[in-house]
């Protein structure tokens, strides 16, 4: 049986910890419908939590994914993204209209800053606020943000009810488990990971491969295993198409013994230091 996946935030909403990641949809025409079924796929396999942004495909993987939860709205947790030039106070509400009006609804569960750029935080979490006080978004977080920004988010007005970083983790990428994840972890804030097969190069590890060949499973179903292991911690491996969903769905069931993990540990070493954060 799947295992009772979900996080709950801030607002007191529970958030999947298994979801679907959209980069890259939206960008030609020729791939929506494939696009579309997919999405439509991993919502009937019970991964009810959809990450897009208006950065993908300029709003073309927005667009994709109203179109694959039009009947469906309710049970989807639904997030996107603004880009950092659009998140001045009154920018961020106007970007969010545009997101919601592509997405076909009329709230998101989660906004967030896709990452630090040079507007100062306080209007951003201004912005937000105004969007959660009229419900329009129930949650806000960020992306792409350090232990630093981290701690200088939380001292502005309203920066303590930040929900969610969403950031680069997976078993070749563990920098943030020295600092950022228990940072994360101590603040109340949920991790979500993106790209956690590394842009597929991780699936054609040979290390993992091994692990995944002697416990019967595939490398994508042990490296999406081993990140809804941790606490905390969301992942959101890209849905384009059937068989990659159906794959993912499965690491819902695989439930790694601490032999396993032990492996794991050995083959991809946790950090013993203060790393950069990584960005894609």
């Amino acid at each position: 049986m799947a295992r009772d996946a979900t996080l709950t935030l801030r607002s007191g909403a529970r958030m999947p910890t298994l979801g679907m990641g959209t980069w890259h949809m939206g960008e030609r025409k020729r791939d929506r419908a494939r696009e579309v079924a997919a999405l439509r796929r991993g919502l009937e396999l019970g991964m009810s939590l959809v990450d897009t942004a208006e950065m993908y495909g300029e709003g073309g993987a927005e667009s994709v994914v109203g179109e694959a939860i039009a009947d469906c709205r309710d049970r989807v947790f639904l997030v996107s993204k603004v880009y950092p030039h659009r998140a001045s106070r009154r920018g961020v509400v106007d970007a969010c209209a545009r997101s919601l009006e592509r997405l076909a609804t009329d709230r998101l569960d989660l906004y967030l800053l896709h990452w630090r750029g040079n507007v100062p935080l306080a209007e951003t979490v201004a912005g937000f606020e105004s969007l959660r006080e009229a419900g329009r978004i129930r949650d806000w977080g960020v992306s792409n943000l350090g232990v630093e920004d981290l701690h200088e988010l939380a001292s502005v007005a309203g920066g303590k009810h930040c929900a969610a970083n969403q950031v680069l983790y997976h078993l070749a990428c563990r920098g943030i488990e020295f600092d950022l994840l228990p940072a994360c972890r101590q603040e109340g804030v949920a991790v979500m990971a993106y790209s956690p097969f590394d842009e597929g190069r991780l699936l054609h590890d040979k290390r993992l491969a091994a692990i995944a060949a002697r416990i019967g499973a595939s490398a994508a179903e042990v490296a999406l295993a081993w990140l809804l292991a941790r606490p905390g911690v969301v992942a959101i491996p890209k849905a384009s198409d059937l068989a990659h969903v159906q794959a993912n769905a499965r690491a819902r069931t695989r439930t790694l013994s601490e032999n396993t993990l032990r492996e794991l540990d050995r083959a991809f070493p946790p950090p013993t230091r203060a790393w950069p954060l990584r960005m894609i």
